[in-house]
């Protein structure tokens, strides 16, 4: 729901979850930190507010974050949209100074994340609010992942937004006002907006667990560790490496029930289920203007219906976890 929050089609409210009301219901401690390290001989999760928690067993569903490997710079130049409490922090001070002047704003990332949110950008800016907004990406078309139908419909939403399409263009390097492509090439922006393709939490990597080349935690078809089986993790973080699905939530969704089954089942000595992820799966794009588009397959379907489709089921699945 992140794309529409930004449009402003949601409130903060209804696009979030109550973590600490979740974990209360749940009778579960609620602790909020973030993840250092991991050592896995002590069985000790490593917190960034000095705990050391250990345990029986860990579930790893930490999510990912853009990958700005290979590209100088990043840390001085630009925000990810990836952890999304600091990208909206960073959101409402764009759309503060947009409004003080004209700016010239680049999203970095030409999959879905990437398109369904500078588009959401553009629309999101704001009454009296002014910028010129650029896509960049490193292939040839946005989208690679996606069917030819879902490339064009939302290539020309980007035409009609008036926001610039920059394919084949790899970012080398950031400094703060400029991109340098590969090619020697310069975009001179005074925002940037990384939304790259997914990478795991850097601890993960000096763990100790198994991982795939990619660096996420490989698991079995249970969701369990292929190196520490006391160990769990699912979604973006993690991949079932004899059958390696894309990073998206609609598959880790699926993962849950499963992973909940398996946790119990581990804890009591019992059998454990195993996961067969879809093979494919229905995809629903936010064009940021109440329109959207569903795929499945080759298939692709555009409207203000599709939009309110979205809207209804991402409403629901948000309803099964609020306290009202």
């Amino acid at each position: 729901m992140l794309p529409g929050l930004i449009a402003g089609d949601y409130r903060f409210d209804e696009a979030h979850l109550d973590l600490d009301f979740l974990c209360q219901r749940a009778g579960a401690a609620f602790i909020e930190s973030a993840a250092l390290g991991l050592d896995t001989a002590a069985k000790a999760l490593l917190l960034a507010d000095g705990q050391r928690r250990e345990y029986d067993l860990l579930s790893i569903n930490t999510g990912s974050r853009p990958d700005l490997s290979g590209i100088a710079g990043t840390k001085t130049f630009g925000i990810g949209v990836k952890p999304v409490e600091g990208f909206l922090r960073e959101w409402e001070r764009i759309r503060g100074e947009a409004a003080r002047r004209r700016l010239r704003i680049a999203v970095v990332g030409g999959g879905a994340a990437g398109v369904e949110l500078v588009l959401a950008m553009e629309r999101g800016l704001g009454r009296g609010a002014r910028a010129d907004f650029h896509l960049v990406t490193d292939t040839p078309e946005i989208l690679p992942a996606h069917p030819p139908a879902v490339r064009r419909i939302l290539t020309r939403a980007l035409e009609q937004a008036g926001i610039a399409l920059h394919c084949g263009r790899a970012v080398v390097a950031a400094r703060p006002g400029e991109l340098r492509w590969d090619n020697g090439g310069i975009l001179r922006v005074e925002e940037v907006v990384w939304a790259l393709a997914a990478s795991p939490p850097a601890w993960i990597s000096k763990s100790g667990l198994a991982t795939d080349t990619r660096g996420f935690v490989a698991v079995n078809s249970q969701l369990r560790s292929l190196s520490h089986p006391d160990v769990f993790a699912a979604g973006d973080t993690a991949t079932i490496l004899h059958a390696p699905r894309p990073k998206a939530g609609v598959y880790a969704v699926r993962q849950g029930p499963v992973l909940a089954q398996n946790l119990r089942a581990a804890l009591e000595g019992r059998r454990l289920a195993s996961h067969v992820p879809q093979r494919r799966a229905l995809s629903l794009l936010n064009t940021g203007n109440h329109r959207a588009v569903a795929s499945y397959g080759p298939l692709a379907l555009e409207g203000a219906w599709v939009w309110r489709w979205k809207d209804w089921i991402d409403r629901r699945f948000m309803a099964r976890y609020r306290a009202d």
